[in-house]
Formats: C-alpha cells, structure tokens, sequence
C-alpha cells in the first residue's frame, strides 16, 4: 500500500511537472528548452560555435529571445531565465535609458570579486560611479595618450620589431597571437604602472607577474561555467583551478604591493619629477580613500580591459587582410602618403622609428579597418545584466526582476537590420565618408560599450592598435601558414583556439611610393596645387 502511495504521489509531481514545463516552453522563443535540462544540451552541443549559434537563434527569432538554462520551477522565472537580444533599442534599454536597472549583479561580482575586488570593471552604484568619475578626469587629458603612444612606441622599436626581423630573416614562423598579447601586456602595464614587464623580448621569456596575471583570469572565467555553490565549495577545499587562482593571486598581490611602495618612495624623492603612469596619478590627488587595495584593484582592473582587447582585435585584423588584399593595398597606400608628407619620400629613413601621434592620427582608412574587424570579431562578443526591477524591452519583451539578460555583440554587427545586406562582408569603406571616419551609433557598435559605461580608453584603444598595425605592415607582409585552422576559443574574449601563425616577407614600399607619388602628380597635372 505505502509503496502504491509513493508511485501516486511520484506519478502527479510528474505530471504536474510537465504541465508546467509545457505552459512555460510554449511562452519561450530560441533553442529547444527540455525538461529539467532546460536549453542545457543545445549549449553544449554547441560550445564550439557558440557565438554563431546564439547569432543563428536571434536570427531566427527575430533578435530577441528567452530560454531557461535550467528548467526547475523555483528556477525559471528569475534565475534561470536568459533574455537574449541584438536588437540596438534594447541594448540603448539596457545599458543608457535604464540604466540602474541592469547592474553588472552578483553573479558577475562573485565571480571575479578575488581578481578585481570592487575595482572600476566589477563594481555598482557609487563604488562604480567614484571610480569612474576619478579615472575619466585622466582619461581625457592628452597627456595620458601622448604617454600611451610613448610606451607603445618604445615596445615596438625596442622588443616588437627585432622579434619580427629575427623571425623574417631565419624564415621562422611566428604566432601574432602570442606577440600581440605579449605587446599589449608590455604596454598597458607601463601606462598603469609606470614599469616594463618585458614579456614582449627576444626569446619571448617568462614573466611571473604576467603567468599569475593569465591564470587568475583563466581560472575566474571558469567559475562561469560552474553554479556558483560548486566553485565555492572547490575554494574552500583548495582544488584544481581555485588553488592556482589562489597561489596566482598572491603572487599578483605582492608585485603590485611591491610596485606602489617603490612609487611612493619615487614621488616622494622627486616630487618635481614628471611620472606619466596612471598609478602615479591617482597617488597624486591624494585622497584619503585611495589606499593601497585600492591602488591595486585601479592598476589590476586597467590591465585586465586595456591587455586582451586590443591583441585579440589585432589577430582578427591580420588574419581579414590577409584575405582581403585590397583593403591591405589601401592601408599602405594610406601609410606611405602620410609619411611622404611627414618624412619625406626617401623610404629607407621611415622604419628608424614608429610612427609618432599625430602620424598615426591621420591614418583613417586604418582605423575604419579596425573597427570594422571590431564589428565582425569583437573582443568581447557578449555581455549580461542582472535585472533588479520587473521591465520590459522596447520590443515588448518582459523581463523578470532576478533574471538576467545576455546583449550579443557579436550577433549585431551580423544583422541586415543594423548593417545592411552585406553585413557579413569585410568593407571598411562602410566607416568613412568624403574621407573622413564616420562613427556609427554606438548601440549598433558596442565594442567599446556604450552609455555610461562607455570604454574610457577607446581612444588608447585605437592609436595602441593603430600603431603596432603600421609599424607591423610597413616591414612586413604576412602570409598564413599552410593548413594553419583559425577558430574562435569559446571564452569572454574573443582570442582565437590556436593563435594565428605567419610567414613574415619584407614589405616592398617602392612601387606603392612610385603610385601614391604619380597620383599626387596628375592631381597637380590637372591643375591642382599640391
């Protein structure tokens, strides 16, 4: 009788179950939701291509979708519901008219809070906005950028470019990859920091600050993988990747330590010394709340957004011109007309140095190549928000207070809708009119965020970028090795699964000179000043 009992009482959860399972999935559009494993499976099947295939359902759906990632009645309302969308009016939604409503949450927080603790890129509310008002006073002074474009400029002369010679004249092949992420780390570091890590070097050497710096990182994007009670519980126990976070957090811990003391010994010694890092701008104001966890998380949180973005942008632009090589050709063509009128039109004296600001300022056709290869391939391909409030999109979509919602970066620059026809084409001519760069609204363009947590360091972002991809394309002509795969590694960032390996060639200037030179000439010839 009792066992009778049981199977009745199993029989109606069951079924009481499916009928709610039922009334929930008829209400969600996308990936197939099954029972408990929600829209689990279609996850996994897809964790190869999953920026593709979030873009496929959005596409189908119309650029808005929900899904329960676990399918459990105490879950699917708030914490298991994904509200998924590429539509630029929810975006503006979300992350500018309501604002407040979608914090970056706690899951977020949670998750990277041992990295970050409650720096500028993992923080809320007014912890979030004191930050940000503090560091955009910085960012926005020349000075800040002519000292970026110092210590890029230095990485590239100095350590950048003998790599690539070295490589070049031994016929080696070398991973861009890895040299760009190396580059990038050299020079967001000196910004912060005001010191050379070096990692970027002949024989490309190990660097403990750098190694701790890539593990803690890794092993905070795998608790994204994991709910939240299992990699705590793994913390606790000190088990696999939490006990390299640990150990790499340490080590972070005491570089930094050591790096603000020796700065304030500095600025104290020579207080009429000019230091152009960011650490040595913010000790400077003084201000009480500025202690030395908080210098720490300024300098970690600016490394963290400043290193990877930029290197992984630079992989996807050489791998697009390599086959696209008349957007190469416009590129040099667009290189060797500035120099002529900067430097004269004797070629042999334009590699002595990278080029200087205001250079690199002028290179537009550049720069349209670069956000353009941000539009297909940006850095970070998607985004979530925590929903603090009960709201509803502009396309009508309800969204529960609890529940979290997903932007798809990567979805948009991929949509006719916001791009037009041949939104799957590489066409930097779509960012510039009568020969100037136009900017397209930044809630179709979300590689640098938008609204009031717009990238601070776009402009960095670019002349960093724009730099190292002259000075790279001014010596050198690259190839992609034979059979090389180029794949997306299914991470935060978009870096590619197997680096991006090249032959290097030396880049031939004198015909492209001779052309942009001839071109100047029937200009004038027409009756033109020059």
């Amino acid at each position: 009788m009792e066992v009778t009992n049981v199977m009745v009482v199993a029989a109606a959860l069951v079924a009481a179950y499916l009928l709610w399972f039922m009334s929930i999935s008829r209400n969600l559009k996308g990936p197939r939701v099954w029972p408990l494993l929600g829209s689990l499976s279609g996850l996994i099947q897809n964790r190869e291509r999953m920026h593709d295939w979030i873009t496929e359902n959005l596409r189908a759906c119309g650029g808005t979708y929900q899904t329960c990632i676990c399918a459990l009645p105490f879950l699917a309302r708030k914490q298991g519901l994904v509200t998924v969308t590429c539509d630029p009016k929810n975006i503006e939604h979300i992350l500018k008219t309501r604002f407040h409503n979608y914090p970056k949450g706690p899951t977020w927080q949670a998750v990277f809070h041992d990295l970050l603790g409650h720096g500028i890129f993992n923080s809320d509310g007014d912890t979030w906005l004191f930050q940000r008002k503090t560091a955009a006073l910085e960012f926005t002074t020349r000075t800040l950028k002519q000292a970026m474009g110092r210590w890029v400029n230095r990485g590239i002369k100095n350590r950048f470019c003998p790599i690539l010679e070295a490589a070049q004249a031994k016929a080696e092949t070398v991973d861009l990859q890895d040299l760009f992420l190396r580059l990038t780390f050299d020079n967001v570091c000196g910004l912060a920091f005001g010191r050379e890590t070096q990692t970027c070097s002949h024989g490309l050497p190990a660097n403990a600050f750098a190694s701790a710096f890539d593990c803690a990182t890794q092993a905070s994007l795998q608790r994204f993988i994991l709910p939240e009670f299992l990699w705590r519980l793994k913390k606790w126990l000190r088990l696999g990747l939490e006990l390299s976070l640990s150990r790499s957090l340490l080590q972070i811990d005491g570089y930094m330590a050591d790096v603000i003391t020796a700065r304030k010994q500095e600025l104290m010694l020579s207080q009429r010394q000019s230091h152009d890092d960011l650490l040595s701008r913010f000790m400077k104001r003084k201000d009480d709340s500025f202690n030395e966890r908080f210098l720490q998380q300024v300098a970690v949180n600016f490394i963290l957004a400043g290193r990877d973005t930029s290197s992984v942008a630079l992989s996807w632009f050489f791998w697009l011109i390599t086959k696209h090589p008349t957007v190469e050709d416009k590129i040099m063509r667009e290189i060797c007309s500035v120099l002529i009128e900067t430097r004269g039109s004797d070629v042999s004296s334009w590699t002595e140095e990278p080029l200087g600001f205001d250079e690199v300022d002028r290179l537009v056709y550049l720069k349209a190549a670069l956000s353009e290869t941000l539009r297909l391939y940006p850095s970070v391909p998607e985004d979530s928000k925590h929903v603090v409030n009960d709201d509803v999109l502009p396309d009508g979509t309800f969204v529960p207070a609890g529940s979290s919602v997903t932007y798809s970066i990567y979805a948009i620059g991929r949509t006719k809708a916001a791009w037009g026809e041949d939104c799957l084409e590489f066409k930097p001519e779509r960012w510039m009119e009568g020969g100037k760069f136009i900017n397209h609204d930044q809630y179709r363009f979300v590689a640098f965020n938008a609204g009031p947590r717009t990238c601070l360091g776009k402009d960095m972002a670019y002349l960093q970028m724009k730099s190292i991809a002259a000075a790279l394309m001014l010596r050198h002509r690259v190839t992609l090795v034979p059979n090389h795969k180029v794949e997306q590694k299914m991470s935060l960032t978009l870096f590619m699964k197997n680096g991006l390996r090249v032959h290097l060639h030396r880049r031939e200037l004198g015909e492209i000179v001779r052309s942009v030179m001839a071109g100047r000439d029937a200009i004038t010839g027409d009756g033109v000043r020059a």
